[in-house]
C-alpha cells in the first residue's frame, strides 16, 4: 500500500485489517500519535487526512491510500515548531503530554471548520455569516479530545491566542 504521510510518499506491506493508528505507530515508527482508548472516545489518536480530523484508531489504513495524512510529526520540527505547538508550551496546554498531539491536530482542523462557517451544536442562528470564536464554541468543538490531566484552560488559551494572531495577520495583510 502507498501512503502520503507528512508530505512524504511511504509504502507499507501490512495486513488489510491494520488500523491507521497501528500503521503509523507500529509499522512506520511515528509514535507521536497516541493509542488512548482505542475506541474513538478520547481523541489521543487524532490525525489529519486531507486537512480533516479523524480518529486513526477507528479507521483502516487501506482506506487512506494516496491521501494526505498529517501527524504531529508533520506539523513542526525542533527549532521550528508550528505556532500552535509553541502556544501549548507558552500557555501550559499540556501536563503529561499524552493527549497533546491529538489536541493539536484536532485544533488545527477545528479552526479550519470554524473558518469555513461550519456550525456546532452551540450555533443558534445558522444564517449568521460569522460565528463567534468564543471559549464555549472552542470547548464544544474540541469535546472529542479528552485530557486526563485537566489542562483544558491552557489548551483553550493556546488555541485562542494562536488563531487570533493568525486572523489578525491575515486582516493586516488584506488591508
Amino acid at each position: 500500500m502507498r501512503f502520503i504521510i507528512n508530505d512524504r510518499s511511504v509504502e507499507a506491506d501490512v495486513d488489510v485489517r491494520t488500523s491507521l493508528l497501528d500503521l503509523l505507530r507500529d509499522h512506520l515508527g511515528l509514535t507521536g500519535t497516541k493509542k488512548g482508548c482505542n475506541q474513538g472516545a478520547c481523541g489521543a489518536c487524532t490525525v489529519l487526512v486531507d486537512g480533516e480530523r479523524i480518529n486513526s484508531c477507528l479507521t483502516l489504513a487501506i482506506q487512506y491510500q494516496d491521501r494526505a495524512i498529517t501527524t504531529i510529526e508533520g506539523l513542526g520540527a525542533m527549532g521550528a515548531l508550528h505556532p500552535l505547538q509553541a502556544a501549548f508550551i507558552e500557555h501550559d496546554g499540556f501536563q503529561c503530554g499524552y493527549c497533546t498531539p491529538g489536541q493539536i491536530c484536532s485544533s488545527i482542523a477545528m479552526v479550519a471548520e470554524f473558518r469555513r462557517g461550519l456550525p456546532s451544536v452551540l450555533t443558534d442562528d445558522l444564517t449568521l455569516e460569522e460565528i463567534g470564536f468564543s471559549e464555549s464554541e472552542i470547548r464544544e468543538r474540541m469535546s472529542g479530545n479528552l485530557c486526563r490531566c485537566g489542562a483544558y484552560n491552557g489548551i483553550i488559551e493556546a488555541i485562542r491566542s494562536t488563531f487570533a494572531q493568525e486572523d489578525a495577520g491575515e486582516k493586516e495583510a488584506a488591508a
